[in-house]
This record gives C-alpha cells, structure tokens and sequence, in this order.
C-alpha cells in the first residue's frame, strides 16, 4: 500500500467510520504538500490553512456550509492554544497526521499518540506488510512501548502469543532448527532478526523485569542457564544447593517467575523436545552429574530441571531397596517411584524428545516396585511356610503367595523392557531377585508343600483338596449345571495352555475394569502329571479317560488336538483356535457357532513360547501377551458373539526362573526305569514303576481319576530330571504353580446392574475453604475420595492456579494410586509457585484439577490471590 493510499483509507475512516465533519491535518515538514491535489475524496473539501484567512475558514465552515465536510491541511505544526484562531473548531474535530509514524499509529489503532516516536525508531519493523499485519492482530489500543516491542518480538520470533514467557521458550526453541547439531554459543537465527529490527534491548529489559536477570553483556545461553540451575534450586529441599552453582541463581525475586516459565516449557507438546535437548546441554556445561553423589533421593525427588537427576534418583533408590531389602518400607518406595513416573523425565505421556527414554526410565521405577513389594512379602514369610496342612497351605498359595511369582514376573518384566532399551540401572539387582525368589522362596515352599505330599498318606494318596474341585471334574463342574438351567443357554469356555494362577489374578483385575464384566477367580486342583495332553483331556467332557499308550482317550476317543472337535459334538459342542476366531467378523463369528451348546476356544501363547529352548527366554513377554490376548478374547465373544458366560481356565501352570537351571538342580534319574512309557523333564509315565529316592511315584486314575493302571515319576520339589527342551520353563510336577490351575468365570452384567461395572477413576477434591494465596507458593492438600479397585482406577492429575484459560503457577503433575482403606494415607499436598505479576484479588482465579491424559477439568475451585500486603514490603 502507498503513503497516498494509506491516506486515503485513514481519511475516509475519519469522516465515514468515526463521522467526522472536520478533520485538521497538519504536516510541519510538507512531506505531502505535492500530494495534495491527488487527494481526492467523495463529498469533501480540501481547504490550506496557509492559502485562507482563518476568519474566512471560521465562517465558511459555521455560518456558509454548517453542514459540509471539509479537510483543513496545513503545512505547519498545531499552534499554541493561545494563538489558534481555529481551537473551538479544533476541539470538536478530528485529527489526523500524515508523517508515516502517525498513519502506523493509527492504522494500530493506538491511543498513546506519543508511541509515533517510538514506531518511527522501529521503521525497519515495518518494511513488510506481513509484519505490520501480524502486529496489527496483536495490538490493542492502550499498549505502551513495552507492550509493543514484546508483541514485535512476538511476530518476529513467530510465538503464538505475545506473552513474556511463551517469548522466552519460543526464541530458546528455535535453537532446534539448527537440528541436533547446537551450539549454545551460537544464538538461532531468530535472534539475528531481533537484533536487526533493535528489539534486542527491549528483551533483556524483558528478561530483568520477568527474572531479574541483568548482565553487561547478556546472552541466551546464559540466560538459559541461570533459569535452569534456578529452577534446580528451588526444588532441591534443604539448602543443598552446590557452591558451584550458587552464583549462577537469579536474585530471590525472579525464582517463581523461572520456576513457572521452566515448568510450562516442559509441559509443552510442540516445544517439550527442546526443553529435553537444551537441558541436556545446559546440564553437561554446568557439570551437573559431578554435583548430584551428595545429595540424597528424598532432596532431589521434586526436581525435574535435568535427565540427569532422573538418572541418579533412579540409581540410588535401587541401592536404598538393596541395602534395606531386610527391612523395606515398600509404600515409600512406590511413593517416590510413582512422584517420578508422574514427572517429565519418566512418564511415556509427557511431551518431549523421542530420544529420552521415558519408558525404560518407567520400566526402571516399576522394576523398583516390584523388587520393594517381593521384599516385603519375603518378609513377612521370614519364618518360612509353615502351615497345618494340604488345604491350608493350597488356599495360602490362592489368596497370598501367588503374589511371589507375580512380584517376581513383573520385576523382570519391567528390567526386561528397560534392558532393551539399554539402561541397565535395576541390571545389579538381578542376581539377588533371583537368588532370593529360587533360594528364598521355591525352595522353602518346595519343601513344606513336599510334606503333604507322601504317596502313602498324603495328596498322593487321595488327591483332594477339601472345597477345591479336581480338574478332571471341570465340565462337570462349571459347564454342564449352566446349560441345565436352560436349553437356550451356550458356554463359552476358552482354554490357554499354561497360564498359571497368578496371571488368571490379573487378568480377573483387568476384566474387573471393563464395562459390563463381572470375573470372578477360582481354581481347581490340576491333574497330576500337570502335562498338556493329561490336562486338555480332563478339561472335555467324559465319563472316563483312559490312556492307549501315551495318547489320553477320552470315552474311548483320542483327545489330540485334532479330536476334540469330535468329542465336543456329543454334547452339541464345537472347538476352534483362538486366532481363527478373532480373525473372523462379526457375522462369521456368528455363523460358525451357530445351533452350538458348547464352544471351547484354546489359546496357545505361553506354552507355545515358553516350552521351546530357543524362546523360553521370553516367558515372562508372552504371559504378558496373553493376558491382553484373552482380554481381548473375552471382549469378543461378549460383544460379538453375544456369549453371556466365558469360563477361562488353563490345562495346567509352570515354573520358570530367569536363571538357566544347573547340575544341582536335577534328580538323580541314572536311566529310565523299566516300564517307561514317556519321559519329560519333570514327569516320567509308565507301568509298574519302581520306588525312587529322586522321584514321588504316583498313579493317573488317583490324580486324575482315569480307568488306567498308568503311573508317574514327578521330581521331589522343583527339580527337573534332564534339561532337555529347555530348562528354565518346565511343567509337569506337584508344585502349587503347576498345579493350583485358575478358573475365572466372567458373566455379562445387564439391565440395571450393568450401572454398577462402570469402571471410573477415582475422585481427588480440595480440601479447604476460602483459599487465599498471599505468597509466592501456596500448598493444597488434596483428597483422594475412594481408595482405588477393579473399577476405581488410579487418576494422574495436571494441577495448576489459572486466570480464565491462563495459568498463573507452575502446573504440577501428581498420580492418586492408594489403595488404602485409611483416608489420612489418601491426603496429598501440591506445592504451587505463582508467576510474578499483578494481581487483583477481586479477579476470579480457579485451582484447576486436569486429567492429565485427557486434558478434561476433573475439579475447579475459587481461588483468591492477595499479594497486595506482601508486595508492600
């Protein structure tokens, strides 16, 4: 647009927007004299105040023409008061200057008319039209000098909005165009426009005013690394700041400003991964791992500022569950550990740079976990197991040791997908989980459960376990009372070979916290062996089993894989493979089991892994795999198959350690006995079997009620008789995790009653009335209402103090994740600091309670913010 142009419109918006009738223009310095006669607008006249009297002016425009329009040009500047014959006229008219400061003003819409000095000294700003239209979305109509070069700022370094802080982070984050390669003492190129339109000295100003940060010769980078160790400082408890470190802090009255600046860079999704990179290069200049071996975990817990902390937290809470495993307070190990999953460095949910490891850091913390809760447990078995008898120490093993093979699976689960991704900090604890789970527990429990096991008056003698049902009853037990009841009714059971009893108990959690699912667990005695072919064939319905050399018959029909369909149509039943099904449609589904009484679906993942020596490695990530899968399972037959009732059981458990077995751990078997039939690795069948020292020696129709004079050989407690196929994954013997075999029974909940299988997570309020910050930081305390549950989930939080959509304070991420029936251990405090800026304690301010996944406001409360008395001294 021309100078004549620009003329033009701010003209034509004086007489026709703003309805002036009068309009002076005064141009002291004649830069648009020549101009002039090409001005040219509808219904008005051009009159020179230096060409006509102002007696003359002063009645053609009162008395000759009351009602015309008319520009007064001048070529002069406005007279004094006291010597302006027109001021009357003036005074009731409109303005308007030409020079090209003047038109930007009003063109800006700016009040302040004394700003046209200042948009002259930043004519270099305005050579481009983009420019000038970006500034012109910004700028409201009050802004002071300040106000405008911030906003220039804004458009130049093409920040989203004109807000100091965002300023900050937008020009820190432009250093990420240079790419991985940055050099801190090179500034990113925005920086060199900033200095060529003279807006870098408004921005230092900036930086003092917002953080008190003041140098005689300022830079970025030491900008950037004074808010860093600041932030560093002001979560560090105690006053443990390094002395090398102390004279790079900011003065006391810009901590809360950086704090609060630092904390919403890193909560950022498009400018986390320049937080991740520049920290990393602000940590390595100032040293940062060589200050951290003095402090401790409980001083450096709240800190975020470095991946470096994050390491040494991490590192020093596996040593503090090492030295103190004999006497280890789990809560305040999964307290610390869910503080640090929840923070930037180690939740998978946090904005940031794919090149931090965020969920092997999670892994690390849940490996922690794990490994405090195992201790625990050991502990409180210190005395050994020591029960009164089979059932006591059988239903033991149901409601709470189950939980050793847990704990442990999830531990090596978690240092698996940490070691994967190469941080090995929970790698030193990996001899000693081991050596404690197979020296401090499978052996112990071999032992104890070994004494009711006696073939002559104990379990191998009767095989029952009082109010636990025997495998081989299985269809008898929970298949054919449900059909019974009506002749519409179809069961659905699903079959997974080798998944044991305390993956069954996660899995009946997981189904617990789905819509319109009520799992239920249970068990049943196994049979004996605890094998595949024994196991599957119990499982189907009969009236006898039988064995034909090796093969398991069933009424007289062999039970293979191949068979079963066959023996299923006796009863209008059917089997299939999981996968076939969950490939099909819906429709497909539904065709393939039509006119079916009795569907069973077998699921092969663990076994299938796990019973092969070049995977069995990966036990741990396929019973993992399988309980998603059968969740996935029982989700299809519900809403895709209309299944109402899925029984969900196993043919049998295992054992496994991570540690490959040793000599030591065999029975001594010199050679096979006369009579064998079939030999594994911790079972032999055969006929006529002598005694052994190495070995309990049993009979099939006792352990699993089969019409056969068969008999077994299983290894005294948890040992294998070879290691072949494998060694550290086994099944086949009398151990509780082989043979204490889950059944999770799970109905579709409808009508009215589905209401109550809503899963939720659980509610956190405010505690407090009335609450007035009058400080830099405030402490909220916080109530997690219910404990959490199957259908109570745990909640992570985003908590901040905002001003309609803006926070004021840092916002702190915190996980409500009790179980505690005690509401005093459901409190949390979250310490807020507060940006400093004015604040009027009459504007409504909201404490807002965020899902920190969702980004849904779960709570808000009235806030007031009252500095007024603290800002006076």
């Amino acid at each position: 647009m021309s100078d004549l142009k620009q003329i033009h419109f701010a003209l034509d918006r004086l007489f026709r927007d703003d309805g002036k009738r009068i309009v002076f223009w005064n141009d002291p310095d004649g830069e648009f004299l020549d101009s002039l006669p090409n001005v040219r607008l509808d219904d008005v006249t051009i009159l020179r105040l230096d060409e006509v009297g102002a007696l003359e002016t002063k009645i053609r425009l009162e008395r000759e023409e009351p009602e015309g329009k008319f520009l007064l040009y001048s070529p002069a500047e406005e007279p004094d008061y006291e010597d302006d014959w027109l001021l009357d006229i003036r005074l009731y008219s409109g303005s308007f200057r030409a020079d090209r400061a003047s038109i930007l003003s009003q063109e800006l819409g700016l009040l302040n008319q004394h700003l046209r000095t200042h948009l002259a000294e930043r004519r270099k700003f305005f050579d481009a039209k983009d420019r000038l239209q970006k500034l012109k979305n910004l700028v409201a109509p009050n802004d002071t000098v300040a106000d405008i070069d911030r906003k220039m700022i804004a458009v130049v370094s093409k920040a989203d909005q004109p807000e100091p802080f965002n300023l900050v982070q937008t020009i820190f984050h432009a250093w990420m165009e240079a790419g991985e390669d940055v050099d801190l003492d090179d500034p990113p190129a925005v920086w060199g426009l900033i200095e060529k339109f003279d807006l870098d000295v408004p921005f230092w100003k900036l930086a003092k005013s917002k953080f008190g940060y003041e140098e005689d010769s300022p830079t970025l980078k030491k900008l950037l690394l004074r808010l860093m160790v600041t932030d560093f400082a002001h979560y560090l408890k105690g006053d443990a700041v390094p002395q090398a470190l102390r004279g790079l802090l900011l003065p006391h009255g810009g901590w809360s400003n950086a704090v609060v600046c630092l904390a919403q860079w890193r909560d950022s999704n498009s400018r986390g991964a320049s937080y991740d990179h520049l920290s990393a290069l602000a940590a390595a200049i100032l040293k940062i791992e060589d200050h951290l071996p003095g402090l401790e975990i409980d001083q450096l817990v709240d800190v975020m500022t470095f991946l470096a902390v994050e390491k040494r937290i991490a590192s020093s809470l596996r040593e503090r569950v090492q030295t103190t495993a004999d006497a280890i307070n789990a809560d305040d190990v999964r307290a610390i550990a869910t503080r640090r999953q929840t923070g930037h460095w180690a939740s998978p949910m946090a904005a940031g740079s794919e090149e931090v490891p965020r969920r092997a850091l999670h892994d690390v913390y849940d490996a922690l976990i794990a490994a405090a809760d195992f201790y625990a447990m050991r502990n409180l078995h210190k005395g050994g197991f020591d029960y009164l008898d089979a059932a006591a120490m059988y239903r033991a093993y149901e409601t709470d040791l189950y939980r050793f093979d847990q704990l442990y699976r999830r531990f090596c689960e978690a240092a698996d997908g940490a070691e994967e991704k190469s941080w090995d900090i929970v790698k030193p604890m990996r001899a000693e989980i081991e050596a404690h789970y197979g020296n401090g527990y499978l052996t112990p429990l071999a032992l104890a459960w070994g004494r009711f096991l006696d073939p002559k008056d104990g379990l191998l003698a009767h095989w029952r376990i009082d109010k636990v049902s025997n495998q081989h009853q299985f269809y008898d037990r929970y298949v054919r009372p449900w059909l019974e009841e009506s002749e519409s009714r179809r069961a659905f059971v699903i079959i997974s070979d080798a998944f044991r009893y305390e993956a069954a108990q996660e899995l009946t959690a997981e189904l617990n916290g789905k819509y319109r699912f009520d799992a239920t667990l249970s068990s049943q005695l196994g049979v004996l062996p605890s094998y595949t072919t024994l196991g599957m064939a119990s499982l189907l319905p009969h009236k006898k089993l039988a064995y034909r050399g090796s093969d398991v018959l069933v009424d007289g029909r062999s039970s293979v894989a191949g068979e079963r369909d066959g023996i299923l149509q006796s009863v209008g039943g059917m089997a299939c493979k999981a996968g076939d099904l969950l490939a099909m449609k819906r429709d497909e589904g539904r065709a393939l089991i039509k006119d079916k009484r009795v569907v069973y679906i077998y699921h092969d993942t663990v076994d299938a892994i796990g019973d092969d020596s070049k995977t069995e490695a990966d036990t741990f990530m396929a019973v993992r795999k399988a309980i998603n899968e059968l969740a996935s399972l029982v989700g299809y037959v519900v809403n895709k198959l209309n299944g109402s009732r899925i029984v969900i059981t196993a043919d049998h458990g295992f054992l496994f350690t991570e540690s490959p077995r040793v000599e030591t751990d065999k029975s001594k078997l010199k050679e096979k006995p006369e009579g064998t039939i079939l030999a594994k690795k911790r079972y032999l069948l055969g006929k006529n079997l002598p005694e052994s020292d190495a070995a309990w020696r049993g009979k099939v129709s006792m352990t699993a009620g089969a019409e056969t004079d068969m008999e077994f050989w299983i290894p005294k407690g948890a040992n294998l008789f070879h290691f072949v196929g494998g060694a550290r994954f086994s099944h086949g013997g009398a151990m509780p995790q082989e043979i204490v075999v889950p059944v999770v029974t799970v109905k579709e909940v409808e009508g009215k009653s589905a209401q109550g299988t809503k899963t939720r997570a659980v509610s956190v309020h405010v505690l407090g009335n009335n609450h007035r910050i009058t400080t830099a930081s405030h402490r909220f305390q916080l109530l997690q209402m219910e404990p959490v549950a199957d259908r109570l989930k745990a909640v992570t939080l985003k908590i901040a103090v905002y001003e309609g959509d803006e926070p004021v304070t840092a916002i702190e991420t915190v996980k409500f994740d009790s179980a505690s029936g005690n509401l005093d251990e459901r409190k949390k405090w979250v310490n807020l600091v507060l940006k400093e800026r004015h604040y009027d304690k009459k504007t409504p301010y909201r404490l807002v309670l965020r899902d920190a996944e969702t980004e849904v406001e779960q709570q808000s409360v009235d806030v007031i913010i009252d500095r007024a008395f603290t800002d006076d001294f």
